[in-house]
C-alpha cells in the first residue's frame, strides 16, 4: 500500500481539522503534518491547549490521538523534504493544469497530498511545487467543498486502488 501523507496549510477551524483527521485515520493515511497557523494543542498557554483538544476531539472522535503527526512551520521545507524522500507532491486546489478526479487515475506512487486555508487555498508559490493539482468538479452554483469533506472525496480517490477487492473490518463483528 502506497504512503499518504496530509499536509494541513493554513486550516483555521478546529473542527475541519477534527474531521480531517479522522478521514485520514479511516482512510490510511500515514501521517499529517501541520503548517502555517492550522491549530493544533500542540503550542500555547495549558488552557488554550485544553480548549483546542476539547474542539478537535469533536469532530475527530479519538483520531486525534491514533493518527501519527508533526509540525513543521514552512511549507517549502515540508515539500523539499518529502520530495527527497520520493514522494509526488499534490495540492488539492482547481486550476487549469489540474486533474479531474472524476476521471479514472491510477495514484502508484507515494503521496504528500496538500490542503489550503478554506476560502483563499492554496498560495501560487506553494502550487508551483506541486508535480499535480487535483480538482472535485463541482455540479452546483458552489466553487468548491468544505475542506474536510472535500478531503474525504480525494483521499479515497488515491486510495481506492489500494482497497480494491478487499473488506477490511476494524471492529469485532458480533
Amino acid at each position: 500500500m502506497k504512503k499518504l501523507i496530509v499536509t494541513l496549510y493554513n486550516i483555521r477551524s478546529t473542527y475541519n481539522v477534527g474531521a480531517i483527521l479522522r478521514t485520514c485515520d479511516c482512510l490510511g493515511v500515514t501521517e499529517v503534518i501541520f503548517t502555517g497557523y492550522t491549530p493544533f494543542w500542540d503550542k500555547g498557554l495549558p488552557h488554550e491547549q485544553a480548549k483546542l483538544k476539547k474542539q478537535i476531539h469533536k469532530t475527530a472522535l479519538g483520531a486525534e490521538n491514533i493518527i501519527p503527526w508533526q509540525r513543521m512551520e514552512d511549507i517549502h521545507e515540508v515539500i523539499n523534504s518529502y520530495r527527497s524522500k520520493g514522494f509526488r507532491i499534490a495540492a488539492l486546489e482547481q486550476g487549469e493544469s489540474s486533474l479531474n478526479l472524476a476521471n479514472q487515475h491510477i495514484f502508484d506512487d507515494d503521496i504528500l497530498l496538500i490542503l489550503g486555508e478554506e476560502v483563499h487555498g492554496i498560495p501560487q508559490d506553494t502550487l508551483r511545487q506541486c508535480d499535480l493539482l487535483l480538482e472535485i468538479p463541482m455540479c452546483g452554483q458552489k466553487e468548491s467543498f468544505n475542506v474536510s469533506v472535500a478531503t474525504g472525496i480525494a483521499l479515497w480517490e488515491l486510495r481506492k486502488t489500494d482497497l480494491s477487492g478487499t473488506r477490511k473490518y476494524l471492529r469485532t463483528q458480533k
